[in-house]
């Protein structure tokens, strides 16, 4: 399943559950709503009569006054409104009136009077000077046909002498029930709607934005030309900057592996010319000239080959996507291998080694690079070591990471230096010779180091320079 359909899936989900939910609560709240504001409506109307008909009913001549006549004409209206675009042409309030004992004295509708409701909640309770209300079927079987009553207290000097009730059809408030949930519904729905259209809308452009950058991708792996997609901004931004980077660097290792090959080609003539005159060299010459040139020629050759097989090393190092072999090496082991194979040029110049390594100080890689990578890093010190200097490997164990140092006695390297000295073809002259090293030893250990998920960090200390090797005790790479 494609990634845009699948984020559209769990936002549609997340759309409709929520759509359901707040819909569902909403429509259970809208019927008592309106019946707690009809209720709140009722209260008021109840009390305003109750205050109004306080005098007929204390003197006891509510049904000789104009009240009847008055309720009368009252249920005879037709207000003729329109309410919410729904009409209403009649009114539906039913009004009666009790005395102290809950008689009815007086009923809008004319059914009532005469008849005992003292047995009513909105007549009992309003007698014992509590809220009085109820809410009671006209038709037993029929659910819609309840009608709320509410009653208020007539008073006289603080005693209750008689109540007012107001009464109304719930049936007259569902066509206002049911519009506001069919509103409610169509507003609900096109807000799902409207969420699913963007969410369909978000998923087509994020799976556009990625078809296009993937089309890149496929196209720069098959060595043709394509223009990098182009982005506003945020994650897909940085994504296609990332990409474009990568496909920079991968071309420049490319750029670097034919250029170790094509070098590897042409050094090798030569290089077998010179050794070829070397020879012809030992032929009618003095003694003194066959000897300077084949010095000079055998020094020339040499570092040409030197050159050859570092380039070589560094582009199979270059092409690896991981280690071939993993295994946990002893580092004081690894350390004197690398000394033993110096130990003509450290002699040779006097030089004072301490190895500060403990007997089980381990590493996790693989032993072949971490060989050369020493070594490459050791040439390199002793290159910049005076005659009778000091150099001193140490290592510091913290967690699963080992810290293995190489100090070596020399001047301080040029802070415009220290940025740069891994660098391919980079190189420092060497204070013995004047001369530059093939920059490539450095650039060597760093991959090394990169495959081992480690690094390479060199600095100046006080009375010299040190490397620092970051390797792992455990492994953190797949093979």
């Amino acid at each position: 399943m494609r990634l845009g359909l699948r984020i559209f899936l769990v936002y549609a989900l997340f759309i409709g559950l929520t759509g359901y939910f707040v819909l569902n609560t909403v429509m259970k709240e809208i019927r008592p709503g309106v019946r707690q504001s009809t209720e709140e409506t009722l209260v008021d109307t109840a009390n305003l009569l109750a205050e109004i008909l306080r005098a007929d009913v204390k003197n006891g001549t509510l049904g000789q006054s104009h009240w009847p006549e008055l309720l009368k004409a009252y249920g005879n209206r037709q207000p003729g409104a329109v309410i919410w675009g729904l009409p209403k042409n009649q009114v539906n309030h039913r009004i009666y009136v009790t005395d102290a004992t809950g008689r009815v004295l007086l009923d809008s509708s004319g059914e009532a009077v005469g008849q005992d409701y003292s047995k009513w909640n909105d007549v009992y309770l309003t007698l014992r000077g509590e809220y009085g209300a109820r809410s009671t079927r006209s038709d037993a079987d029929d659910p819609t046909s309840s009608v709320m009553h509410v009653g208020a207290p007539i008073r006289d000097n603080g005693q209750i002498i008689g109540v007012v009730t107001v009464a109304k059809p719930n049936s007259s408030l569902q066509p206002y029930v049911d519009r506001t949930e069919r509103r409610l519904l169509w507003y609900g729905a096109g807000l799902v709607t409207l969420g699913l259209l963007l969410g369909a809308l978000l998923s087509w452009w994020l799976t556009a934005a990625l078809r296009r950058l993937t089309a890149y991708a496929e196209a720069v792996s098959e060595g043709s030309r394509a223009e990098l997609p182009h982005y506003r901004g945020g994650e897909l931004k940085q994504l296609s900057t990332a990409v474009e980077h990568m496909r920079t660097q991968l071309e420049g290792k490319a750029y670097v592996e034919r250029y170790v090959h094509t070098l590897t080609h042409e050094l090798k003539s030569p290089l077998a010319a010179i050794r070829g005159a070397a020879e012809l060299l030992q032929g009618d010459m003095s003694r003194e000239q066959q000897q300077r040139f084949v010095g000079n020629i055998d020094s020339e050759s040499a570092r040409l080959q030197q050159l050859i097989e570092r380039l070589l090393n560094l582009a199979q190092v270059e092409q690896r996507q991981g280690l071939e072999e993993q295994s946990s090496i002893s580092l004081a082991a690894l350390v004197e291998d690398v000394l033993k194979a110096q130990c003509a040029r450290v002699e040779g110049a006097g030089l004072h080694v301490e190895q500060a390594i403990a007997a089980d100080v381990r590493v996790f890689g693989e032993p072949f690079l971490l060989r050369q990578a020493l070594g490459n890093l050791l040439d390199n010190a002793l290159d910049f070591t005076p005659p009778g200097g000091t150099l001193r490997f140490s290592a510091l164990v913290q967690h699963h990471e080992v810290q293995v140092s190489l100090f070596n006695q020399a001047q301080a390297i040029p802070d415009y230096a220290l940025p740069r000295l891994s660098e391919r073809f980079y190189s420092l002259p060497r204070p013995a010779s004047g001369r530059k090293s093939t920059g490539l030893g450095l650039n060597f250990v760093e991959e090394v180091m990169k495959l081992h998920g480690g690094s390479l960090q060199i600095s100046n200390v006080p009375g010299g320079v040190q490397a620092v090797l970051h390797l792992h005790t455990v492994s953190t790479l797949p093979t």
